[in-house]
């Protein structure tokens, strides 16, 4: 059983912010399985489960995604090797992404967070690429939280789409 699990904030105002590149992941995978989620409160996420992938979107905040991911790890009893965590990257272009075990960024509050849980960063990273700013470097904590732009919301949407391609 493979375990997908997109990182992101849950409220709908963050719902299109580069932040949530991994929710915008999973949601693209939910609808080309035709599914949708439901709220699982015994692991805090919105759970979409097919019969070979389970999909999900943790309702707790990006800095304590850990929490959530280690409860869908043991609630599933997933192995770590199944398990695939997505998640914006600052250190990859917009329009580029790395799927890669064991291999996280630098800083990531999110991901350190799932990390710490886990106790372990052996699990798939799909390293969704956000970085876009010009010369004028907002700084990362606050670019993360601003919706994407129209004309980068097309290049996030063929990313998925070619992530997608890898995963399923």
């Amino acid at each position: 059983m493979k375990l997908i699990v997109g990182l992101g904030n849950p409220e709908e105002k963050y719902k299109n912010n580069r932040h949530n590149a991994g929710f915008i992941l999973v949601n693209y995978l939910a609808s080309f399985l035709g599914g949708s989620f439901e709220k699982n409160k015994q692991v805090e996420s919105l759970v979409l489960k097919s019969d070979e992938i389970i999909l999900a979107k943790p309702l707790t905040f990006m800095n304590d995604s850990g929490r959530a991911v280690l409860k869908l790890v043991n609630f599933y009893q997933v192995n770590l090797d199944s398990l695939f965590v997505a998640y914006d990257d600052l250190d990859i272009k917009l329009g580029e992404y790395k799927i890669v075990f064991g291999k996280p960024p630098k800083t990531h509050n999110g991901i350190l967070s799932v990390i710490d849980r886990l106790r372990t960063g052996d699990f798939w990273h799909i390293r969704i690429g956000v970085e876009n700013r010009g010369v004028e470097r907002t700084s990362g904590e606050k670019y993360v939280l601003q919706d994407f732009l129209d004309d980068e919301k097309l290049v996030v949407e063929n990313v998925v789409k070619d992530i997608s391609k890898e995963l399923i």
